[in-house]
């Protein structure tokens, strides 16, 4: 990586903050002037700033850590220590002026495995595996959507390898389209986790089939729709919920928006009052990951319709913590209609 990519201007906006760092997926942007080290950026100082439901037409300065960790050229050998004992996930590497040399990331000194310790969870995983999929006919004509291929993987199996990768080895899936096909395909192959599955009679939406799990799940636990992929750190959304004592937490998306055409905006008398050249909207958006206490089971009433935000809000009306855990669009992966699915098999392949 060339760290001219993570390199901006504090005046942008945070919005165009959010899409460099997409863009390159290295969770840090680095502020400098005249060449030197300035401030930094990480994608937790924007999620904190998404949190106080800070405005992304802001400039970058609102969010910027001034004073940053860094070490020096000569120093390098410390990085691993450093970004252990802050907590941190890299660390700049600046010249005797000042200028800004280089980024070291944590992956770069390979803690992998110190990591890998750090974020086993083991956390069961509900995945939402009933829905017809009327938005992938013809593919669901011949397979239900959980076995799609993404690649050479069906969908359900590549959310559960993300799981896997925290620990997580206990997975039930709420089945009902082709479930015959579902519980055969898991049945035929080799595998080092758990199934168990929810079996619907009628569709009950994506939170109605939770009951059955009354009894069964006495701990915290995740719900993933089956066909979205979040390329993100399961045991920061995790510490996140525990720590904010949420009954529910939802896994939500800045999703960006350009309006393709003048926008006009008109006086009560019909006078135009001010135009606005293709304007640029931001907002949260529902990814259908959720992270759950048990508690929420007793709402849920036995065999009834009902989808998961309508639990949510149910939880919100009786005073309950509902909170959200905001991600970048790039994170979020939808499979949900023909040209989603394509471009989830292009970034999966690289291309």
């Amino acid at each position: 990586m060339d760290i001219k990519d993570i390199i901006i201007d504090d005046n942008i906006t945070i919005r165009e903050a959010i899409k460099i760092l997409d863009k390159t997926a290295k969770r840090v942007l680095i502020i400098t002037e005249n060449g030197k080290l300035k401030g930094v950026i990480t994608d937790g100082d924007i999620r904190r700033w998404i949190l106080r439901n800070g405005d992304l037409s802001a400039k970058s300065k609102e969010i910027t850590n001034y004073t940053p960790k860094y070490i020096t050229e000569t120093e390098k050998s410390q990085a691993k220590d450093l970004m252990k004992k802050y907590s941190i996930n890299s660390i700049p590497v600046i010249g005797i002026k000042g200028e800004i040399k280089s980024i070291i990331f944590w992956d770069d000194v390979e803690l992998e495995e110190e990591n890998q310790e750090k974020t086993i969870l083991n956390t069961p995983v509900v995945i939402m595996a009933g829905g017809l999929g009327t938005r992938l006919y013809p593919y669901t004509k011949i397979l239900p959507k959980p076995l799609i291929p993404i690649g050479d993987i069906p969908i359900v199996e590549r959310i559960i390898n993300k799981f896997r990768a925290y620990g997580c080895s206990d997975y039930y899936l709420a089945v009902n389209y082709r479930k015959n096909m579902i519980k055969s395909y898991f049945g035929d192959i080799e595998k080092n986790y758990n199934i168990s599955y929810l079996e619907e009679d009628k569709p009950l939406g994506t939170g109605g089939s939770l009951y059955l799990l009354k009894g069964k799940i006495n701990r915290t636990f995740f719900v993933s729709n089956c066909d979205i992929l979040i390329d993100g750190d399961y045991a920061a959304m995790y510490e996140y919920h525990k720590e904010k004592k949420n009954l529910i937490t939802m896994i939500c998306a800045v999703k960006n928006i350009t309006i393709p055409y003048g926008v006009i905006n008109l006086t009560d008398g019909g006078e135009i009052n001010n135009m606005t050249e293709k304007p640029e909207y931001s907002f949260l958006t529902n990814t259908g990951v959720y992270i759950i206490e048990p508690e929420v089971l007793d709402l849920i009433e036995d065999d009834t319709f009902i989808h998961l935000p309508d639990i949510a809000s149910k939880c919100m009306e009786l005073g309950m913590r509902v909170g959200v855990y905001p991600i970048t669009e790039r994170a979020w992966m939808d499979m949900g209609q023909l040209d989603e699915m394509q471009e989830m098999i292009n970034r999966l392949e690289g291309k």
